[in-house]
């Protein structure tokens, strides 16, 4: 059965402007040491920093709770398996929040075109 869903798009520029201020501040605050070692490993960073928050945000709209009840952005985490497919894991709060809504499962779905990062969430009983 499906708990929620949610859909979210951002700018990859954002996300460039972003890499070239060098806003560590924001990036510690957005995204865990290992997603950040994930995209800048990557010869585009912005790209997947893009796709992960964007990722983030439609978990949480999914959740249906947005930022609240002590969720922070370091509790949602997008990892690849061994053949690049992503997923979520799940820490902290925001997994108690899920456990609260009666999901067991994440489903999750990157993509990018003409300068844009969508991402779309599914989360099942």
């Amino acid at each position: 059965m499906i708990i929620g869903t949610g859909i979210d798009i951002a700018e990859i520029a954002r996300f460039e402007k972003f890499v070239k201020e060098d806003n560590q501040s924001l990036f510690g605050r957005l995204f865990t040491r290992f997603e950040l070692d994930y995209c800048f490993a990557k010869r585009f960073s912005a790209r997947p920093l893009a796709m992960r928050f964007a990722a983030k945000e439609a978990f949480l709209k999914a959740l249906g709770t947005g930022l609240r009840d002590g969720i922070n952005w370091l509790d949602i985490e997008v990892r690849n398996d061994e053949l690049g497919k992503p997923h979520l894991y799940i820490k902290g709060k925001a997994a108690d929040q899920m456990k609260i809504a009666g999901a067991e499962k994440s489903h999750l779905s990157l993509s990018d075109d003409g300068g844009f990062a969508i991402a779309m969430v599914i989360l099942e009983a």
